[in-house]
């Protein structure tokens, strides 16, 4: 027996593959059967598309983020009705925010069972308000509207991509009546040659930067000391780094920008920030290409009054926390153009050399005063795990301190990918994450803390079973290490600290990741080897106390360093 919610939804995918398409995530549900038995049925007709089911929609939906994070391009993401689409809700806020293209697909009853008590019933119009780029509720498939179902898959893939640079989700809310499991009738003819029926609304181009805009930031830059910042979505990091060269201009840069270059960038720009010479003597002139980085000093040393900032962005968000921007300019082809304008006599600074010099007695600081360290500390598990990479490698890296310990003491790599959930900066999903991204085909790495891992300990179940290579390193400090280094740390009773803050939650890790069936190897460089398939966790057991200590004894080890240097005597 074929129903029209079966050829609807057959149709829907059959357009999803059609525009490029590759993978989906599925939550069980019952209402959701249409979707799922077509999204199934598809998976295994097409070599290309592939089904992944989680038991969670909340470890299902940041699974989806991790794919559109490794690939760019969107995952269908499915659920059933009720409270299953809500749980969705977190990542698509994570993709809104880090412009992650994602097709969320909520089921719903019929319109009759609409407010009446019916179970399993909940209000899904416009569930995930304005952090959805495009929202559709077609209602019950209906023949009559048989001419517009390709229309429909087609445009949700087309608004996810982003029309002019800004991806993000979409979300369609699906109601269907039973029968829920039969099979799809003939399709609506498609475009020839397997084409999606929308060809003109495939993402265009980005906006360049026009000659009047370049030739404005020339005139803003030359001839001055300044500072190039690179975050993730810098494009074109050559680019950024030759015209840093050029100007003679240090480059400060997180991993995720593609801007840490081995001989150039400054490693070590937020411990040496921290020392008052240097602090108080900010940049004519701030570049900044992409999104602002986690360390609070540098953000604060750019904040100077007399520092002339030009942030180059993308139209995918508005990037300019501190509101400091004197100049917005569009990046897509900035940093090109603007070597194009340097005149073949042009003098560099000589700040990059002054500042690369600092870098490196801080790196001999840094090495001597963690290898003089009895116990396992996260600036070394940081430094470690960034190290001890294969080119080529994919690194996830948490939030609160895994991704500020990267960005502060992880070596410069541009042979690596990192990416990161810093679109909200949550701790939710972080395991699922991984998952989605090593999903892809690549061998992946997570950096995490212990109140992440636990609160996505839902996405353990049958990881164990997928097919991937992921590593999870896990840092146990028994509870949420980044408190200690707020005022609450010393501001609040000791005992108040604990219980609102500091949070210890007891758990063995490594028993947990055992029970569900994960390889658990103990922290050490061996434990970093290249990657062999499958899954292990990393348990690296540190001192949430001993870890403040451990971060400010850098901090002495780099000032005492530098101390004589022409730098800060000038």
């Amino acid at each position: 027996m074929s129903t029209t919610a079966a050829t609807f939804c057959a149709t829907l995918v059959d357009e999803w593959v059609r525009a490029g398409v590759t993978a989906a995530f599925v939550a069980p549900g019952s209402r959701s059967t249409p979707v799922a038995l077509a999204l199934e049925a598809r998976s295994q007709t097409e070599r290309r598309f592939r089904l992944h089911l989680f038991h969670d929609e909340r470890s299902a939906a940041f699974a989806a983020v991790g794919h559109g994070l490794a690939t760019g391009q969107p995952a269908v993401l499915a659920c059933t009705s009720g409270t299953a689409g809500a749980h969705f809700h977190a990542a698509v806020i994570e993709a809104d925010l880090s412009s992650v293209p994602l097709i969320a697909c909520t089921t719903d009853r019929p319109p009759e069972l609409l407010d009446v008590g019916a179970p399993q019933t909940i209000d899904q119009n416009r569930l995930f308000g304005h952090s959805v780029r495009f929202f559709a509720q077609p209602g019950v498939p209906d023949e009559a509207m048989r001419s517009s179902w390709r229309s429909l898959g087609a445009r949700l893939v087309a608004e996810a991509l982003g029309d002019g640079g800004r991806p993000g989700p979409v979300h369609v809310n699906l109601g269907f009546r039973d029968p829920l499991d039969a099979a799809p009738g003939p399709l609506p003819p498609g475009r020839p040659d397997g084409e999606p029926w929308h060809r003109d609304l495939r993402p265009g181009a980005r906006p360049a930067v026009t000659d009047g805009q370049v030739d404005e930031v020339w005139a803003a830059l030359r001839g001055l000391s300044g500072v190039v910042v690179a975050g993730r979505g810098a494009t074109d990091p050559a680019s950024v780094l030759a015209l840093a060269r050029r100007l003679g201009w240090p480059v400060m840069a997180d991993h995720r920008s593609g801007c840490r270059a081995e001989d150039q960038a400054v490693t070590h720009f937020d411990t040496l920030l921290r020392l008052p010479e240097l602090a108080a003597q900010p940049p004519d002139v701030a570049l900044r290409f992409g999104e602002p980085l986690a360390s609070k000093v540098l953000n604060q040393w750019l904040d100077a009054p007399d520092t002339f900032t030009v942030a180059a962005l993308t139209r995918s968000r508005w990037t300019d926390p501190d509101r400091r921007a004197d100049l917005v300019v569009e990046q897509e082809g900035l940093a090109r153009d603007l070597l194009g304008r340097v005149p073949t006599d042009y003098r560099p600074a000589t700040d990059a050399d002054r500042w690369l010099d600092l870098d490196r007695a801080a790196q001999e600081a840094i090495a001597d005063q963690l290898a003089a360290q009895p116990e396992v500390t996260e600036p070394e598990v940081a430094r470690t795990v960034v190290g001890a990479l294969p080119a080529g490698a994919t690194l996830v890296v948490a939030s609160s301190m895994p991704v500020r310990d990267v960005e502060w003491y992880g070596p410069n790599r541009r042979d690596i990918r990192v990416l990161a959930n810093r679109g909200a900066n949550g701790i939710d999903g972080l395991v699922a994450t991984a998952t989605g991204v090593a999903l892809t085909g690549a061998p992946t790495t997570l950096l995490i803390g212990d109140v992440a891992f636990l609160h996505d300990s839902s996405s353990l179940v049958a990881l164990a079973g997928r097919p991937i290579d992921l590593t999870i390193v896990v840092v146990d400090n028994d509870g949420g290490g980044i408190f200690s280094f707020l005022p609450q740390a010393t501001s609040v009773a000791p005992a108040t600290f604990e219980t609102l803050f500091g949070t210890p939650h007891g758990t063995d890790l490594a028993a947990l990741c055992r029970a569900h069936g994960i390889d658990v190897r103990p922290w050490g460089p061996e434990a970093m080897a290249a990657a062999e398939g499958g899954v292990r966790a990393v348990i690296a057991r540190t001192d949430r106390t001993d870890n403040v200590e451990v971060h400010r004894s850098l901090e002495r080890a780099v000032a005492e360093a530098v101390a004589s240097t022409v730098w800060s005597s000038s």
